[in-house]
């Protein structure tokens, strides 16, 4: 049975402390390996500025961005595979996310201090009805949430490590994004920073 979240906003559901420390440091584990096999870069928005947010993924397909537009690609850009997303992941997504299917990327992004990720909607992917499912671990983030029409109110809160948020139903489309970091807030990365895991069903 899904666990109830701790809190609703705007529709989107978060599982406040959802990993306890162990199973955060075990999540971290995971990932240092598929940056070892697909290393972090920092993509280009399509105005050709670099993004202060570096990135990989694992699973079928990565999220990419250039000057060609926002999409994903079935590599890294280096040409290697992406690597499968860890088995620890997907269990967290089969979890939560209350879906049989199981996504076909799971994007990481690291915030190192000063990155931030402007207000946008995830809607790059082919069917809208399967929910994002985020993973915060490490240094705290300032989650600000719109609406799924630009412009309007928004509302904040602080994500903190092992946090998980989900977007769906009728908040799977709207703005969100990361206004700033608490740098040194967590001591899960040893030099700090954030991790943000985003799982999607991309076909």
């Amino acid at each position: 049975m899904t666990p109830a979240p701790t809190l609703t906003i705007r529709g989107v559901k978060v599982w406040q402390e959802a990993l306890d420390r162990a199973e955060q440091e075990a999540l971290v584990a995971d990932l240092r390996s598929v940056a070892a096999a697909a290393p972090l870069f920092s993509p280009e928005t399509r105005w050709g500025k670099k993004m202060s947010v570096r990135m990989t993924s694992a699973g079928r397909f990565g999220w990419y961005s250039d000057r060609r537009g926002y999409r994903y690609e079935p590599r890294h850009p280096s040409g290697v595979a992406w690597p499968p997303i860890p088995d620890r992941v997907l269990r967290l997504w089969h979890r939560l996310a209350g879906t049989e299917r199981a996504p076909d990327c799971c994007l990481v992004n690291f915030y190192a201090e000063g990155a931030r990720m402007g207000l946008h909607q995830d809607r790059d992917e082919a069917d809208f009805s399967f929910p994002v499912l985020s993973v915060s671990l490490g240094d705290d983030g300032l989650f600000r949430i719109g609406n799924t029409e630009p412009g309007g109110s928004t509302e904040s809160l602080w994500l903190r490590s092992g946090d998980v948020v989900l977007m769906g139903g009728d908040a799977r489309l709207v703005h969100h994004g990361v206004d700033r970091i608490r740098h040194g807030s967590s001591t899960l990365l040893p030099e700090g920073g954030r991790i943000n895991l985003t799982l999607r069903v991309v076909t």
